[in-house]
This record gives C-alpha cells, sequence and structure tokens, in this order.
C-alpha cells in the first residue's frame, strides 16, 4: 500500500459503505476473503453480499464515518462509529468500533475483521444524518470521550 493512499482508501470504504449497496461494496474485497463481523463469520463474495443484505434490512437510514488508526504495508485499523435505526427494535443506535483489514497485491481486501458495541442513544443524540453527505459526516465534532 502507498502511504499517501492509505487516508484516501478509508475514506473510499467509507463512501462505499454509505451506498449501503452490498453489491457495489462486495467489489473492495477479494472473490474468497475472509470477514469475522462481531460473532459472523462470512466468506466469499456471495456470503459477503447475503450478510451485507441482511445487515441493511435490519439496520436502517445507516450512516457510517471511518478513520485512519494505524497501518503496515499491508494492513490498516480503523476506528468507526455508525448510526443505524434497528427495524426490530424500533430503536435508534450508534455502533463505536475498530477493524482490522488486509490487503493483497492487488489492493482488494482479502480479510476484514470487526469489533463493534451497539449502544442505545436517542434520536435528538443522533450525529449523522442519513441524508449527509460524506464530506459532512467528516466534519461532525466527535469528542475525546468518544474516541
Amino acid at each position: 500500500l502507498a502511504i499517501p493512499s492509505i487516508p484516501e482508501k478509508v475514506k473510499s470504504a467509507q463512501r462505499l459503505w454509505n451506498t449501503r449497496d452490498p453489491k457495489k461494496v462486495a467489489l473492495a474485497y477479494t472473490t474468497d476473503t475472509v470477514w469475522r463481523n462481531r460473532d459472523s463469520f462470512p466468506r466469499g463474495t456471495d456470503q459477503i453480499v447475503d450478510f451485507l443484505t441482511k445487515k441493511w434490512e435490519k439496520e436502517t437510514r445507516y450512516k457510517l464515518r471511518k478513520e485512519l488508526f494505524a497501518f503496515t504495508d499491508h494492513k490498516i485499523a480503523v476506528q468507526f462509529w455508525y448510526e443505524f435505526y434497528d427495524e426490530t427494535e424500533q430503536s435508534w443506535f450508534r455502533c463505536y468500533g475498530l477493524e482490522d483489514w488486509t490487503f493483497n497485491a492487488n489492493g482488494l481486501m482479502e480479510k476484514r475483521q470487526m469489533s463493534g458495541n451497539n449502544i442505545k442513544i436517542a434520536e435528538s443524540e443522533r450525529w449523522f444524518s442519513e441524508d449527509m453527505a460524506d464530506d459532512d459526516v467528516d466534519k461532525v465534532h466527535i469528542t475525546e470521550e468518544h474516541w
């Protein structure tokens, strides 16, 4: 990975996930990608698309922000926050978490590990609106206790 492109790679992933289009998101990963997402372990494009489709059916009005945490020659760690309306629980949540990404020689992600914690919030506590552009999401001031 070229060092100047690493922050842009993080923001590109943010923009891609904010499309909430599972097929588009899956294009950033190898066809045999391995994920750990909380207690789910999808592998390969078909399972990733299925996983994301179900995720965004339940987690509606989703908006995500990712920030670079650390990197090495072929790995990136990001911190993220996202908010969503849980259709099952009929409540708002904010997820706080970290991801560990491993890339292949072609720059596609071959491994993604995600750890996150959902916190129930009131609608008035939201930082992000699902209608916000990614540039506006990046301007939201997140205070130190949330980093």
